[in-house]
């Protein structure tokens, strides 16, 4: 699939928003005239996708980082809330 002008855009942005003193979903909302929830809907659909990859690597590689990141983050936290076997005495049940 071939990136559209706006996704050539939307990676475009993603390698430098940081450097403006706006906050990014301000940013989002002036630039692209959409909502965070759907500029992000957006985003994760480009990180998987080989057209994205070639036309900025690096910027796909540092999302796909920290997405890993954060998925392992979740996982790691439901583990640690999910009660143990043992019962309150430290016995097996």
């Amino acid at each position: 699939m071939e990136l559209t002008e706006r996704d050539r855009e939307i990676l475009e942005f993603e390698r430098s928003w940081w450097t403006v003193d706006v906050p990014k979903d301000q940013q989002i909302q002036e630039k692209f005239q959409l909502s965070a929830t759907r500029y992000y809907q957006i985003l994760v659909e480009l990180l998987d996708m080989p057209a994205a990859a070639i036309y900025d690597p690096l910027v796909i590689r540092r999302l796909q980082r920290q997405r890993d990141r954060r998925r392992q983050a979740r996982l790691d936290a439901v583990s640690e809330e999910r009660p143990s076997s043992t019962g309150s005495t430290g016995e097996e049940i």
